[in-house]
């Protein structure tokens, strides 16, 4: 699990962490997934330009795979 989600908690909700959590119950996470990344520290500019790409690359396999489905040509479904 990749938690990207960056939140600044109130010193009173932070105790004597750091302030910083991500978006992810590490507690309810860490019983079902393999790796968690941890918040601060755990991603960085790489991780986020790989996610973005993936992403991009994701998108545009679904566009041409819609396109396939109805029959049209991948660039008509983006006029």
């Amino acid at each position: 699990m990749i938690d990207v989600g960056m939140n600044r908690l109130t010193p009173q909700e932070a105790g004597n962490r750091s302030g910083l959590v991500g978006d992810v119950d590490f507690a309810a996470a860490v019983e079902v997934a393999s790796a968690i990344t941890p918040v601060p520290g755990g991603v960085g500019p790489m991780t986020i330009a790989f996610l973005l790409r993936n992403t991009l690359q994701a998108a545009r396999y679904q566009a041409n795979l819609l396109a396939l489905l109805s029959g049209l040509d991948a660039g008509e479904l983006h006029r």
